[in-house]
């Protein structure tokens, strides 16, 4: 690539231009930087003791954790508790009859399932009623209904 350099006399005299990048200052602070990083890193972990008591089983007498309750809901809408179908009018009700506590059967884990096919209202219209009625302990699962 050229350019005229124009002079005050009759004669253009072509110069050409250098488009070679120096790339020496640009490795320079790489190799800075690398250095930098390379003394920096050995700081930046960390470690602090920590003295964690052993681990112990529980006691032979003590209370297992009761099993949850199942909702599952088809793709036709019906409603079913472990292996009793139900309605959503009944649902609250009937997962207190499942969990057969003789506390507040709300304090208990309820979980959910559904068909893949279910529509999104559907679901959550059975979310709502057990919210609604103070259902708060609510897991969610993702497996095939067979």
């Amino acid at each position: 690539m050229g350019a005229k350099l124009s002079s005050g006399g009759g004669g253009g005299k072509l110069a050409q231009q250098n488009a070679d990048i120096n790339v020496t200052p640009f490795v320079d602070i790489m190799l800075v930087l690398l250095i930098i990083f390379m003394v920096a890193a050995p700081m930046a972990t960390v470690s602090i003791k920590l003295d964690l008591p052993p681990a112990t089983p529980p006691a032979p007498d003590a209370e297992k954790p009761k099993e949850p309750v199942y909702i599952t809901i088809q793709e036709s809408g019906s409603l079913y508790i472990a292996e009793t179908e139900t309605t959503i009018a009944k649902l609250t009700a009937d997962v207190c009859a499942a969990q057969a506590v003789t506390t507040d059967c709300r304090e208990e884990r309820v979980f959910v399932r559904a068909q893949p096919e279910v529509k999104y209202n559907q679901f959550m219209e059975v979310m709502n009623k057990l919210q609604e009625n103070g259902f708060y302990k609510i897991g969610l699962l993702n497996e095939d209904i067979t």
